[in-house]
């Protein structure tokens, strides 16, 4: 089992300079506008924090969860493709953990903790200018 943490740490850090790292940068800024998009709309509606919903609010967690990974699906398939493609180029295997670690780093962690403080700002800042 150490063996296997050791190797997933090793190549998880390995993406950082490798070949095709444009979308350590590219995906996250997607699920990030994503994020944005939906926490002006979160603003507008009056809706409490995404995150901090989802954590507190065990009866609003399932449709809040639904409604982000439809938001999200697309980039997180993206994210999985890419780092198909990767792994086969590097290693010439595919390490499912690794995989959807990646995926889940590079599209769903931006979205969930960029959406509730948008709502905030954006719900201040109206406050602010409706004044």
């Amino acid at each position: 089992m150490e063996d296997v943490l050791a190797r997933v740490w090793e190549n998880l850090g390995g993406r950082i300079g490798g070949p095709m790292s444009f979308r350590l940068v590219l995906q996250p800024m997607v699920a990030i506008a994503l994020a944005i998009k939906a926490g002006r709309e979160d603003a507008r509606a009056h809706r409490p924090a995404y995150f901090w919903t989802i954590i507190t609010d065990p009866d609003a967690r399932h449709d809040l969860l639904r409604e982000g990974w439809k938001a999200v699906a697309q980039v997180f398939f993206l994210a999985v493709a890419i780092d198909v493609v990767y792994q086969l180029m590097v290693f010439r295997w595919i390490y499912p953990a690794e995989l959807l670690i990646i995926a889940f780093l590079l599209a769903c962690a931006p979205y969930l903790l960029v959406r509730g403080p948008v709502n905030r700002i954006a719900t201040a800042f109206g406050e602010r200018r409706g004044a």
